[in-house]
C-alpha cells in the first residue's frame, strides 16, 4: 500500500503595477506563508516565498573540529610545474620592482578616463 500525502499550497498571480501598489500587503501575505507569483503582461517572471527563520544567536565557531584537519603538506610551496601552469601568460617572472605592464613595453601609467563632456 502507497500513500501519497499531498500538500496544497496557496498561490496568488500579482502584476507589476499591483506589486509596486501593494508590496506590504503582500509581504505580509508572504510571511505568512504564502507563495506570490509576480506577472509581466501575465505571464510569470518571478516568485516572493518565504525565507528561513533568520539567526538570532552569534554563529558557533569550531563546529568542524575533531572531523577536519589540515595536513602539513598543504603548508609546502607547491612544484614549479604547477606555478607554471598558472602563469599562462607566456612571459617570464619579473624582477622584483617591475611590473609585467613595464615589461610589454607599454605605459605603466592607467589610461585617463573619460568623463561625460569628453564623451559627447
Amino acid at each position: 500500500m502507497v500513500i501519497f500525502m499531498v500538500q496544497y499550497m496557496t498561490m496568488k498571480k500579482v502584476n507589476i503595477a499591483d506589486v509596486k501598489t501593494h508590496l506590504s500587503a503582500l509581504l505580509d501575505a508572504v510571511s505568512g506563508g504564502e507563495r506570490i507569483v509576480i506577472c509581466k503582461r501575465n505571464r510569470p517572471v518571478a516568485e516572493l516565498i518565504p525565507t528561513g527563520a533568520a539567526r538570532t544567536g552569534p554563529r558557533p565557531i569550531g563546529g568542524a573540529r575533531d572531523r577536519f584537519s589540515v595536513p602539513p603538506a598543504f603548508f609546502e610551496p607547491l612544484p614549479d610545474e604547477v606555478v607554471d601552469a598558472f602563469d599562462s601568460s607566456g612571459y617570464a617572472t619579473p624582477a622584483p620592482g617591475t611590473s609585467r605592464v613595464a615589461e610589454r613595453g607599454a605605459s605603466a601609467e592607467p589610461a585617463k578616463r573619460r568623463t561625460r563632456r569628453a564623451r559627447r
